[in-house]
This record gives C-alpha cells, sequence and structure tokens, in this order.
C-alpha cells in the first residue's frame, strides 16, 4: 500500500489470488515433480520464485502485482511436496530412511525460527534504506535458492522418475489411486493447522490488541509452532498419533469456548499441536504412499488451504456477530 500506492482493498484480493493459485495448482506441479524429478521441481519452483521477486520489486500497479503473487504461488507449490519426497528417497538411499523424521522436523523447526528472523531483519531494512534494497535482499535470497536446488543431486536408483526406490515394506501402504485413504493420512493435520488459524486470528483482532502485544502473540505463536515441530522428533509417525494429536487439540478447543481465561494458552498449545503433527505427516505421507509422493504432499498443502480459508471464514463471520471491533 505505501511503496506501490495500491488500494488496500486491492492489496486483499491480491493476497487471495495467491491463495487460491496455490490451492488449484499444489497437485499439478506434484505430478510434474514426480513426473520430471524432484530435483528439476526444486529448481523450476526456484527459479519462477526469482521471477515473483523482481515483480514485486519492479512490477507496477494492480496487473503486475498480481502477477508477483501468481508466481511466487506457482514458485511455492514446485517445491512443495518435492522437497520432501527428495528428502525421503536421500535417505532411503542412504540406508536410513528413519532419519527422514528427525530431519524433515528440525528443518521446520529451523525454517520457522529463520522466518522471525528473517521478518526482524526485513522490517529493519525498510526502516533504514528503503523498499527497494528489502526487495533486493529478497530477490538475491531467491536466486540463492535456485543455486541450492541446482547443487543437489538425486539419488542414484532414482534417475529415472518411472523407477522410484522400493519402499521398506509398510503393512499399511496407501495404494496408487488412494484419494480416500490418503484423506484419512492427511486431513488431521489440515484441521489441526485450521483450528490454529482460526484462534490466531481471535488473538491477534481482540479489542486489548495493542502493537506490543500483537509482537509477543505472533512471536510466542511461531516459537510454539517451531517447538512442536522439535517435539515431532520424538513421536511415532503414525496415523493413530496424528489423531490422538486431533483429539487434544479438539479438548483444547472446546476448553477455550467454556473458559474464555484459557484462550491465550490454548492458542499457544494448538499452534504447538499444529507444529508437531505436520512433520508427522510428511513422515506417514512419505513412508506409506508407494508411489507419486510429492502429489500425495502436494494434496495434503492444497487440504491445508482449503480448510484454513473455511476456518478463517468462520472465525470472520463469528468475530462480526460478536461485534468485536478491530483495533
Amino acid at each position: 500500500m505505501q511503496y506501490k500506492h495500491v488500494p488496500p482493498a486491492a492489496v486483499a484480493a491480491i493476497l487471495a489470488a495467491g491463495d487460491i493459485a496455490i490451492t488449484l495448482l499444489e497437485v499439478p506441479t506434484g505430478r510434474f515433480a514426480d513426473r520430471f524429478g524432484h530435483r528439476c521441481s526444486l529448481i523450476v519452483g526456484s527459479a519462477i520464485q526469482v521471477i515473483g521477486m523482481l515483480l514485486c520489486w519492479l512490477a507496477e500497479g494492480v496487473p503486475g502485482l498480481v502477477m508477483a503473487s501468481l508466481c511466487v504461488a506457482l514458485g511455492d507449490t514446485f517445491r512443495s511436496g518435492a522437497d520432501q519426497a527428495l528428502l525421503y528417497e536421500s535417505c532411503v538411499a542412504a540406508g536410513e530412511p528413519q532419519r527422514f523424521q528427525q530431519i524433515e522436523a528440525k528443518t521446520h523447526s529451523l525454517e520457522l525460527i529463520a522466518l522471525v528472523a528473517l521478518m526482524t531483519i526485513g522490517g529493519a531494512v525498510v526502516e533504514t534504506v528503503g523498499f527497494a534494497a528489502a526487495w533486493m535482499l529478497e530477490t538475491l535470497l531467491a536466486v540463492a535458492g535456485v543455486v541450492l536446488a541446482a547443487t543437489m543431486l538425486t539419488p542414484p536408483c532414482t534417475s529415472d522418475p518411472h523407477s522410484p526406490i522400493p519402499d521398506p515394506p509398510s503393512p499399511t501402504s496407501v495404494p496408487r489411486s488412494p484419494i480416500p485413504a490418503l484423506f484419512r493420512l492427511i486431513a488431521p493435520a489440515a484441521l489441526i493447522a485450521g483450528a490454529a488459524s482460526a484462534t490466531t486470528f481471535f488473538a491477534q483482532t481482540s479489542e486489548a490488541a495493542s502493537p506490543t502485544y500483537l509482537t509477543v502473540v505472533v512471536g510466542a505463536i511461531t516459537l510454539a509452532e517451531a517447538a512442536g515441530a522439535m517435539l515431532a522428533r520424538y513421536l511415532s509417525a503414525t496415523v493413530t498419533t496424528q489423531y490422538v494429536l486431533l483429539g487434544v487439540s479438539a479438548v483444547c478447543g472446546i476448553s477455550m469456548v467454556i473458559a474464555p481465561g484459557v484462550f491465550a494458552g490454548g492458542v499457544v498449545l494448538l499452534t504447538l499441536l499444529a507444529g508437531a503433527a505436520e512433520p508427522l505427516r510428511a513422515t506417514a505421507i512419505q513412508v506409506m504412499v508407494d508411489r507419486r509422493r510429492a502429489e500425495a504432499a502436494s494434496w495434503a498443502s492444497a487440504l491445508d488451504g482449503g480448510i484454513r480459508t473455511l476456518f478463517l471464514l468462520a472465525a470472520g463471520a463469528a468475530h462480526g456477530r460478536r461485534g468485536v471491533s478491530r483495533p
């Protein structure tokens, strides 16, 4: 709004267009990754991300920013799922498939912590130097992503995308066309994440919200999610574990409604549970899906986006009925 002089309504529409694009593009790009190679998908996604950053920096007007948002969404979807599939196949090729859960959980946690640090640095750069400098640094980071993706290696036994690594024996493998079974596998984490998003929305739009309050809330939520991801390293990556986490989340949500005094603690707990559920689901997908792992992970991301949108719409409607005004 400040740098590009775009109306707030247009900003909201542009962000919504990006979210919708991610939901629609997740599965097709997941199929691309399984068909042409996960490393190839990472390179393509990272290259498109560079274009998106350049458009964010240099494009003018609403059409330019819409193109930037769509490029960022397309880049995200090309990488989504492909990273996890490449990591799992690398672990299997190294003879240590059990390391996937440890690496995925640790990486997810560090990613969240780095996100907070980068947002802080970005804000400082904008305040001290200007928006152009921040976008330039963002573009350079995206270029670094292309270089990193290009230096990754495809495991030798998966050089042919039609000959995936044999899975370790699993009596609960999801079949090749697994929509009902896959939904049962990916739904719990999506529901937990949706509930966490909705309660976070309420926390950020309460009458008591102030800049200091919001800073503490956002920091606590992000750190709680990172802590949950670290906790996932010590949990069993089974469907049962995910449904146990979903049950705990349901109890937490009911408690927040019955006893508003525990609302703040409930938001943090729900976010922690969401952080733990994501790596567990990622591990379950890689182990239990026989083929098309990137596509299965993309279905999970698409479901996350759809449920999160529904939960936020419901939260917004409830927010309006209660007559709570934004700070």
